[in-house]
Formats: C-alpha cells, structure tokens, sequence
C-alpha cells in the first residue's frame, strides 16, 4: 500500500531532501509504512533482503552474530536513519540476505522500500551516484579479497617453509645412510671373502652365519639405552674386544651396543671362529649389524616422507572432493605435521582426542583453514615457550574442536572484536586481521557451526563446534 506521508513531511527525511515531487511521488506510491511493536524483531541477519528501511519514529537497534555471541552494532531514535538493504544499488547484495539483524527497542513507525523497484529508480535517477557508489564498493571488496588471498598465501608460505624443512631431514638421513650403506656392504663382501680363504672349516662358517642372522635380528629389537648405560656396555665390549686381540674394538663396541648385544653374544662368536680367525669374523659381524641399522635408518626415513606427503595431501585435500564426512582428528593431525618446523623448540603439545567421535559432513579444505588460522595465532602469542592443547569431544548435537594455547591472553576489550575483519593487535606488517575473521565465515557461515572464544592469562580457548548433520 502506498504511505500517507506529504512530500513536504518526507522533505523533512535527510534523504528525500533534494527529491523532485515526482520522485517523491514514486516513493509515496511504493512504499509503506510499517509500525513495530517494542521488542519485536523487524528482521534476521541472513534473511532474504527484501527492503530498504528508513526510521520515522522510535529507537531501534542493529546487531550481528559474532563469535557465537549477539553484538549490539548501533541504536538509534534519530528520524531518518536507514538500514536494512543499505547496498540495494548493488544487484548481488540482494541475494545474499541481510548482513545484520534489527529489533525494536521502542514502539516503531517505518517506512519500507522494496529493494529492487528502489534499485530500478534509483539507478534512473542518479546514474553516476550508483556508478561512484558500485565502485566503493566493489573496490572495498576487491582490497579485501586481495589481502585475504595475501594472508593465505603467508599462512602457506609459513607452513611450506615448516613441511621443507622436516621433508629434509628424513631425506639428509636416507642419503648419509645410503652413502654409508655403499661403505660397509662392500667391507662385509671383502671380509667374508677373507673368512672364506682362511682356516674356517664348513661347521664354523655355517654357525658364523647363524650368529650373522641372530645378530640382524635383534637389530630390530634392541631397548632404548641412556647416554649412562650405553657408555659402560661400550667400554665393556671394548674391553672385551681388546682382551681377545681384536683389531678395532673401540670402532666397533658402539656398533654392537645399539644392536642390543651384550659380551655373552660375542662370546659365542669368538667360540665358532676361534683365535685365529675372531678379528675378521667380528669386523664381518659389525658390518652386518651396521648394514642392517642403516637400512631400518633409510626405511624409518623413507616412511617419515611418505607420512609427510600424505600429511599435506590431506591438509590441501588434494583430489579429493570439496564437501565430504570427515574425522575432524585427521584434519588437525596434517595440520600440525605442516607447523612441525614451529613446534618442538620450547612449545610442548598436548592432543586430547576422543576417538569415538562420528564422522560429520564438512568442508575439510576450508576446515583446515581454520586449524591453521588459530593454531598460527596460538603460536604467535606464546613466542618461544609455551603448551599448545588440541581437544576434541561430543557437544550435544555437535562436535566440539578446542585449540588451547598458554599465552597471555585475549584483553576483554578485544575479545569482542577478534572475529572483525583487518582487527588485530599484531604488529604492523605481521597480520592482516583477517584471519579469525575468515575462520568465522567458514565455521558459521559455511558449515552452520559456532565458534567463539574464551580467554584469561594463560588460558586462552577457541573453541569450534560443528554440527553432526548435513544443514539445509
């Protein structure tokens, strides 16, 4: 229905100020006038927006889900003041809904405008007003998109940096142990030939080869040794090898040590080979030992990569789909393996997984996001030291992602504005702001969940629900 308000009362309005009588005419016969009740909701952030709406009388006021928690953003008794489809010149806003809630605080009278004939008018009568204000916009957007994109890009390159480095280590290893591998395969075929030309009979050569088993074997199976117990088993060894003559025992006592062998076992080899042939048999036996410690060393290391790959297939979700039912744990766990460059030097982490915890329909790529986002800024606030604490649980009809971290705190003045978009207290030039602020939309606005902090020196929490079905 068309409103009862004169041009010269909608003169009165800051916004139809400077309006003709016949564009005063349109808004007369195209708009309404809305009376709301006090303590009434005039619309939801999210729902369809539909109307540009200006306050004729009343107070009301304006809010938005941040962090799980309602916060107010403005309240008003000013005539005049508008809201609502604010950005209704710009097509798309349109589809994407309010971008805030209102309610009223008193009794209200509004006047309602329908957003797209209000578009339509408004494009026709002030062209290049709408052609200025698209741009703002647009730009507003495009800067943010660019330094969102520039955030990611240093969150990866941070991580790309950590995976690099733990990528070489395993690999350093597997070539120094290939390289020493080459070595001591060659000294074991030189010493055997030499065993073989000597005064072994077929007996003696046979038990050296059962104790050449035995000894690889329980290569596999030798007890982790403090720095203490392994030094007196090597100098008895050694003491042992030089007592029998034996060339090298100092090279060697070492070798046998971290192979679990004890003086008992070498007893049994000075026995097969006899006197004369001992120090050639126990150097072939120390190559064995060795050999077989180099190739669990390249295996271990081998698989250390293969786990390092499969950790950051699984952070990028690299060909697999986008939306799929996902154990939250493998998310967190590639997520760490890309910040092992960060963690071990004075940073302690403590996972506390509830296992049990049902598969849940998300996003894990974007997931993994959000992981990184906190994870870097718990890191960030703890320096050097500090105790990072990954705890996942069931939550009602959710699943509930903690990541803890033991540094001073979030200020109460600011824990209200972290989830804000270009909001930080970072230095200039080590964080954009954005962040919480894109683990937010992807938390709530992508996958329905809520996420929200609680802080205290020392005990700092964000803590991530998600839900355990599929939301429309």
């Amino acid at each position: 229905m068309s409103i009862q308000l004169t041009n010269e009362r909608l003169r009165e309005l800051f916004l139809f100020t400077d309006l003709t009588d016949e564009q005063l005419d349109w808004v007369k016969h195209n708009a309404d006038e809305v009376d709301v009740a006090a303590d009434t909701e005039v619309f939801a952030e999210g729902d369809p927006a539909e109307c540009f709406w200006v306050l004729l009388s009343g107070t009301v006021a304006t809010s938005r889900m941040i962090g799980g928690e309602r916060v107010e953003t403005s309240r008003t008794d000013q005539v005049g003041v508008y809201f609502g489809a604010v950005t209704f010149y710009l097509e798309e806003s349109l589809e994407q809904g309010y971008a805030l809630s209102a309610r009223a605080i008193s009794d209200l009278r509004l006047l309602a405008l329908p957003a797209r004939p209000f578009a339509e008018a408004f494009r026709e009568w002030f062209p290049m007003a709408v052609h200025l204000l698209q741009g703002m916009v647009l730009g507003t957007r495009r800067g943010q998109a660019i330094t969102s994109q520039r955030e990611r890009l240093l969150a990866l390159g941070k991580l790309s940096a950590g995976l690099t480095h733990e990528l070489n280590n395993p690999a350093a290893a597997a070539a120094r142990a290939t390289s020493t591998l080459r070595d001591r395969v060659a000294g074991m075929r030189h010493k055997l030939a030499m065993l073989a030309e000597g005064k072994l009979d077929k007996d003696a050569l046979l038990a050296l080869t059962g104790i050449q088993e035995d000894f690889a074997d329980r290569v596999h199976e030798a007890p982790e040794l403090s720095a203490v117990q392994a030094s007196d088993l090597e100098d008895e060894l050694a003491d042992w090898l030089d007592d029998h003559d034996v060339d090298g025992g100092w090279d060697m006592a070492p070798v046998f040590v971290a192979a679990g062998l004890r003086v008992e076992d070498l007893e049994k080899v000075a026995v097969a080979a006899g006197p004369e042939s001992l120090s050639g048999a126990m150097r072939w036996l120390a190559y064995t030992v060795e050999t077989e410690s180099l190739l669990r060393e390249i295996t271990d290391s081998t698989n250390r990569i293969t786990a390092l790959v499969g950790a950051a297939k699984q952070y990028s979700q690299l060909d697999r789909a986008p939306f799929q039912w996902i154990d939250v744990h493998d998310g967190l766990k590639a997520t760490l393996v890309m910040f092992a460059g960060k963690l071990g030097h004075g940073v302690s982490v403590v996972k506390d997984f509830d296992r049990s915890l049902p598969k849940i329909p998300a996003y894990p790529a974007e997931l993994n996001q959000v992981w990184t986002n906190i994870i870097d800024n718990a890191l960030s606030a703890m320096g050097e030291s500090g105790t990072l604490t990954l705890r996942t649980a069931l939550d009602g009809e959710n699943v509930l992602v903690e990541i803890g971290d033991t540094g001073p705190g979030i200020p109460p003045e600011n824990r209200k504005r972290v989830f804000e978009p270009f909001f930080t207290t970072k230095g200039v030039g080590e964080g954009t702001g954005l962040g919480l602020d894109v683990s937010w939309r992807v938390v709530v606005n992508r996958h329905h969940g809520d996420l929200r902090v609680q802080s205290e020196p020392g005990d700092t929490r964000f803590q991530v629900r998600l839900p355990l079905t599929e939301q429309p």
